[in-house]
């Protein structure tokens, strides 16, 4: 620990903001689970009559100075709309970014978001010009499915109506568009499977 003082000072300021962090999630009618780990204050936007469930072992870091990459902005968990689920397994970890639910984002076990990633599952406005001029909200949404065991690498985005499979690792600034099998490695815009990895003995 003496090798790492920065640890020392975010540890001091993680338990300086636990009353108010404790709060926020009250507000919000979240259930405060087991070993949670909050750095910084998230932003929770939860719409009355929406589902909002987040597993024991979670890790927020929304302040700057809690991870090397640097939080660029505090992590959002939202969900957009009246009957949207955002449900969140155990041992989950995310730095910045957002996590918004108009229809349903359901993530596993054992999942790690790099920095200032975006999870969304709706295109919050219509393509079409008309469209978006007389119904801005009436947008396309498709749920989301990440499974266990997955590593999302720093500024990715995942977009409506993908299953990313249990195992696989999304490379760092990927746009995930398509289904990604389980044990993958994907990358690039739009991500595609660049190896398979291993099955485990």
């Amino acid at each position: 620990m003496f090798e790492t003082p920065w640890k020392i000072s975010n540890e001091i300021l993680r338990r300086l903001a636990y009353p108010r962090a404790r709060i926020r999630f009250a507000l919000n009618g979240i259930h405060w689970g087991k070993n949670w780990r909050i750095y910084g204050a998230p932003i929770i936007q939860r719409f009355r009559g929406s589902t909002l469930v987040l597993g024991n072992g979670l890790g927020l870091r929304s302040s700057v100075r809690s991870n090397p990459l640097g939080a660029n902005r505090p992590v959002i968990l939202c969900t957009w709309k009246k009957g949207a689920v955002l449900e969140i397994g155990e041992n989950f970890g995310m730095t910045g970014g957002t996590i918004c639910a108009a229809e349903r984002i359901q993530i596993g076990d054992n999942v790690i978001i790099g920095a200032n990633s975006t999870i969304i599952d709706t295109d919050f406005h219509p393509l079409d010009a008309d469209t978006r001029r007389r119904q801005p909200q009436d947008a396309r949404t498709a749920p989301i499915v990440i499974e266990d065991d997955v590593f999302i690498g720093m500024n990715c985005t995942i977009l409506k109506g993908v299953v990313i499979g249990r195992g696989s690792v999304i490379g760092a600034g990927s746009v995930v568009t398509h289904d990604i099998p389980a044990r993958s490695i994907a990358a690039g815009n739009p991500a595609r499977v660049i190896r398979v990895l291993a099955q485990r003995a």
